[in-house]
């Protein structure tokens, strides 16, 4: 499976887990996902592109779902990346 079709089926997993909705756009959805892929391509692992302090991780980034996700995702409504959502807050 390539990484980012696996990073699809992880980042779904999560969601359905969590009670989330990604976002209805397919668009950003390719896009965090694409260089959450491309993060693991080249630096082993999930990193959250939108949290990321460069182009090579450092040790304070974080990975996806970052550890700040639920709280976003409660009082926002999403998370910093407008990957997740809370189902009842799509438009």
């Amino acid at each position: 499976m390539e990484p980012f079709e696996s990073n699809l089926s992880r980042i779904q997993s999560i969601a359905a887990k969590k009670g989330w909705v990604l976002n209805p756009d397919e668009k950003r959805i390719q896009k965090v996902v694409g260089l959450m892929a491309d993060n693991f391509t080249d630096h082993g692992d999930y990193y959250c592109p939108c949290k990321q302090s460069g182009e090579s991780p450092k040790p304070d980034d974080v990975l996806c779902p970052c550890p700040d996700a639920e709280k976003e995702i409660t009082e926002a409504g999403h998370c910093y990346c407008r990957l997740f959502y809370r189902p009842n807050a799509i438009e």
